[in-house]
């Protein structure tokens, strides 16, 4: 569950290490697949994402265990996101690390053929 003034990790390749949740779009909290907006706290340098711009962002992974349909619960070790452009496309080439399947279900399928291990 992602609210607002949550630091989560960025699992792609674009230059920003961590970033914050401003908003949560569609409810007041984020699980996963669901859209936010946050700010750059922590980059690269030299990269195309600088400190303090803002970005749309999918939820990939998150702390909080989520309920399946057939009654498993899904839990990661941290809150993760992969930076988003307004037609839901990745900003970056690549994205580390396993995502969700509830990402398929949320039509973000480049996310989901990009990433290399699909929980």
């Amino acid at each position: 569950m992602i609210q607002v003034q949550t630091r989560l990790k960025v699992a792609d390749n674009t230059g920003a290490k961590e970033v914050m949740c401003i908003r949560v779009l569609k409810a007041s909290t984020a699980t996963l697949g669901d859209v936010i907006i946050v700010v750059v706290k922590e980059a690269l340098p030299n990269m195309m994402v600088k400190k303090s711009q803002i970005f749309r962002a999918v939820v990939v992974r998150t702390k909080q265990a989520v309920r399946r349909a057939n009654g498993m619960h899904i839990r990661f070790d941290e809150n993760a996101v992969v930076l988003i452009d307004q037609e839901n496309n990745p900003k970056g080439t690549r994205v580390f690390g396993p995502i969700a399947r509830e990402l398929r279900e949320a039509n973000f399928m480049k996310i989901v053929s990009l990433a290399p291990e699909v929980i």
